[in-house]
């Protein structure tokens, strides 16, 4: 995570980390959320919920960025200009560090170092970025994270999540709703009904976490430390270049023959702004493609009701192959 271990913590799950956050501190003239405008709707739905504590209307405080008409992705330089002209009334800047439903890889050091120049607190859920990407929170400035372990962490549905909060906040911002492990743990059992707030993240979790979700978080981690980040990173990126060479050189649309089946990656094909994710839309209707592959045995994402979002990590060059070769079938 790119950070020391004092700013990291296991957690309940994603949504519970970012409806407890305190960051969100709406003034009169600094209310706003900004977000991108197809967040995953856990978020979203969180989100509205933080506004809608401060007996605030979301329809007003929620600034929603969504893509060029016409294009699937957004542009940093329409994010970055976003926060320059609407930055004195954004509280809070809440990105994804990877989009899920295009796999855009949001440059999150610019986003932050932008969102810090107008005042705004930054922070990103992270849900398919760990393990995907590098994330370098601390150094980048980021000042909270939330995201869960069971996509590419690989800890199982229902893992427990994980949190960050930068050390500058330690004493600064502070749970709004305490918990039995928000207590310092050197006081937790003196029994006093006066709670000692945990510095920083730890101050926000709530209660013990499940023995059994603790280990199979573990045992994920376990294979991780195996290797580095890096390595991964790299493997990654000639995996998902190699899928995307398949993909395009057999599926691509024929302008000699617009009756043939295509298919079309909506993810950046600049690896800076990607992960190991592609998003492909199809020219045949989704629910035949989604269900013709299962039959062939392949786990597949169906996002939304338009693509299929597919991804390399772990998986060796055969696989890219047999991968493109399921799709032809």
């Amino acid at each position: 995570m790119g950070m020391p271990n004092f700013q990291l913590t296991a957690f309940n799950k994603t949504d519970v980390f970012i409806r407890s956050l305190s960051f969100y501190k709406p003034t009169s003239s600094r209310y706003k959320i900004l977000m991108e405008a197809n967040a995953f709707p856990s978020d979203h739905y969180a989100v509205e919920s933080q506004i809608q504590l401060q007996g605030l209307d979301p329809e007003k405080c929620l600034l929603l960025l969504s893509p060029v008409e016409g294009e699937e992705t957004l542009r940093a330089d329409d994010i970055l200009s976003t926060i320059e002209k609407e930055g004195d009334s954004i509280a809070v800047i809440m990105f994804s560090g990877v989009q899920y439903y295009t796999g855009q890889l949001f440059d999150m050091a610019s986003i932050t170092k932008a969102g810090h120049a107008k005042g705004c607190f930054v922070g990103f859920d992270l849900a398919h970025a760990v393990g995907n990407v590098e994330l370098c929170l601390h150094d980048w400035d980021v000042d909270f994270a939330s995201w869960c372990n069971y996509k590419y962490m690989n800890s199982g549905a229902g893992a427990l999540a994980g949190a960050y909060i930068h050390e500058k906040h330690q004493y600064s911002v502070k749970p709004t709703l305490h918990g039995w492990w928000s207590n310092d743990k050197k006081t937790r059992f003196e029994m006093d009904k006066k709670i000692h707030i945990s510095p920083g993240v730890n101050g926000f979790r709530l209660s013990n976490p499940p023995i059994l979700l603790v280990r199979s978080l573990q045992a994920a981690l376990e294979i991780f430390n195996q290797t580095d980040k890096k390595a991964l990173r790299r493997k990654s990126v000639l995996l998902t270049g190699y899928l995307e060479c398949l993909i395009k050189h057999y599926y691509s649309k024929v302008p000699d023959n617009p009756q043939k089946p295509y298919v079309t990656i909506i993810t950046p094909s600049n690896i800076e702004e990607r992960g190991c994710q592609l998003s492909l839309v199809f020219s045949s209707h989704i629910s035949l493609v989604f269900m013709e592959l299962q039959k062939r045995g392949a786990t597949v994402s169906r996002v939304l009701a338009v693509g299929v979002s597919c991804c390399s990590r772990f998986r060796i060059a055969i696989d890219m192959l047999s991968s493109t070769k399921l799709l032809r079938s």
